[in-house]
């Protein structure tokens, strides 16, 4: 069945008959009918070579897209409609053209004499039709033209002009035109220019290093550093910061070297390094930046611990950093009160410590932008020493008497304390419950030695107790208290299962034990 044509068959496209394109660019091409509801479209170049480009058909219309648009485009293109056994054919011609870009100049000095100058246009097309112009300020030094070229491409072309230089050439301006006149091509521009002052190669010199906002800035703020010097061509740039004996290198793509957030340690002396490649000189210039930081990275140290026994060497030291430079400081608290304490150097020496040397030390740093302080606690263990064992009424009681047995002892942490009956056969041992070892009604049973082994975890002290009981008591005498001083056995640490508490002060430790009715049923 037959297409129903409604009215007249008819075909356009558009642009129409005849196309100027830049190559590099995007070209479509539209072939749009009327009259037919449902047409068929083909493209084809009348030379049947490939299309260079991509078909897309709309109902109506099909559209023929170059992207980009190259010298293989170059062509009479034909779009063929049909509407049943309708045919209806148009063609468009197009004409590429490429002078995209303004020429470029480049200018070199050798020696400081003989200055060359190249002139370069970039991607051209048609190239035959390119003519070029030098100029120094009105003066033409060079006319070039390119009818004889057959490049079928786009291609940079050059054109080089030597000369020797004198002090009156600095400065001027050198100009190169480029033209690209094409007959019946309706394109802009088709003349490009570009102008250059003629300077030779120098430097560098004059080099200086500028700081923002200051070189001398506050931690946490933004810092720029920005090398300045005299060159042409523009140097190489080298940025180094000076750290005692060694240096650090950074390399930049420009002169100035960013500090986004400055820190302490980005203090030091920059150097700026600028090298002419040409030239082949170097010069440098130095800055010295101070960041300016409250105290921090404050460290208090013990050697060889914060826990020693009596009688050891304790080294007590501070350090800090920060700009301006810190004043340290290094006290003792005990409770309420402090001490400040004498250091060289922020470090302090104990050649014996002793129980009095417990306590907390506090490491204070502060400069004009503030403080910081780091503590730690000293504490130094004491095993029992200074024993004194109070017998009441006497070591020597009658039958039926009641004895009571206290210690008093100093150490650090508290001590422990057993009582122990030497026995013929057996031991027998009493540890502390409430603190009062008591003979109730004693007997003659408990005559006899006792050990009062008095400990804590870095050592023990052993009291030896005679008690001898002779006949039964016929009437209550008053008695004073005897204190017997006995020989103190020391002995190494014991290690104890006990709640270890720490003492701010000269301990003063008073125990007392019970020796219970049940000892003497023992014994």
């Amino acid at each position: 069945i037959l297409p129903i044509v409604v009215k007249a068959f008819e075909m356009e496209i558009t642009p129409a008959n005849r196309i100027v394109a830049q190559i590099g660019e995007t070209l479509t091409l539209m072939c749009n009918t009327t009259g037919c509801a449902s047409p068929s479209f083909s493209w084809r170049i009348q030379t049947d070579n490939p299309l260079g480009g991509t078909v897309s058909n709309h109902g109506t219309y099909s559209t023929l897209t170059m992207s980009p648009v190259s010298t293989e485009n170059s062509h009479n293109y034909l779009c063929t409609s049909f509407c049943g056994l309708v045919k209806k054919e148009k063609s468009v011609k197009i004409e590429l053209y490429s002078f995209p870009s303004d020429p470029v100049i480049e200018i070199s000095i050798v020696a400081g004499e003989q200055a060359t100058i190249i002139c370069k246009i970039p991607d051209v097309y048609p190239s035959d039709r390119l003519e070029v112009l030098l100029k120094k300020e009105e003066h033409i030094l060079l006319e070039k033209n390119f009818f004889e070229d057959d490049s079928t491409n786009t291609e940079t072309k050059t054109v080089t002009y030597s000369f020797n230089l004198t002090t009156e050439d600095i400065g001027k301006e050198i100009t190169c035109v480029a033209k690209l006149p094409i007959a019946n091509m309706d394109f802009e521009p088709k003349e490009r220019v570009t102008s250059q002052k003629l300077n030779a190669n120098f430097g560098p010199k004059n080099t200086i290093i500028t700081a923002s906002p200051d070189n001398s800035a506050m931690e946490g703020d933004s810092l720029e550093l920005t090398c300045m010097t005299e060159s042409n061509p523009p140097p190489q740039i080298v940025w180094r910061k000076q750290v005692t004996d060694k240096s650090i290198q950074y390399l930049v793509e420009n002169n100035v070297l960013s500090i986004p957030h400055a820190h302490f340690t980005d203090s030091g002396r920059y150097i700026c390094e600028v090298i002419n490649l040409v030239t082949n000189k170097t010069e440098a210039a130095t800055v010295d930046i101070v960041i300016q930081a409250p105290p921090k990275n404050t460290t208090l140290l013990v050697f060889p611990s914060n826990v020693v026994k009596q009688g050891e060497s304790v080294a007590i030291s501070c350090t800090s950093t920060g700009v301006p430079a810190v004043q340290i400081t290094l006290r003792k608290k005990v409770g309420d009160v402090i001490t400040t304490l004498e250091t060289e150097g922020g470090k302090y020496t104990i050649d014996r410590v002793q129980l009095k040397d417990t306590g907390t030390y506090e490491c204070v740093s502060v400069n004009e932008l503030g403080e910081e302080s780091q503590y730690i606690v000293l504490d130094v263990k004491v095993p029992p020493q200074n024993i004194t064992v109070l017998v009441h009424p006497s070591e020597n009681v009658k039958e039926g008497e009641n004895v009571t047995i206290t210690c008093s002892t100093y150490s650090n942490p508290p001590s422990q304390m057993v009582l122990k009956k030497v026995h013929p056969e057996k031991e027998i041992i009493l540890s502390s419950v409430n603190g009062t070892f008591i003979l109730y009604n004693v007997t003659k049973n408990d005559t006899g030695r006792y050990l009062l082994d008095v400990f804590n975890e870095v050592g023990n002290n052993v009291k030896v107790i005679e008690i001898a009981v002779v006949g039964r008591v016929e009437k209550t005498d008053q008695l004073m208290p005897v204190i017997i001083a006995f020989s103190c056995v020391t002995a190494i640490a014991i290690p104890v299962v006990a709640l270890l508490i720490y003492v701010s002060r000269q301990a003063k430790i008073n125990g007392s034990y019970s020796l219970v009715k049940a000892l003497r049923l023992n014994v």
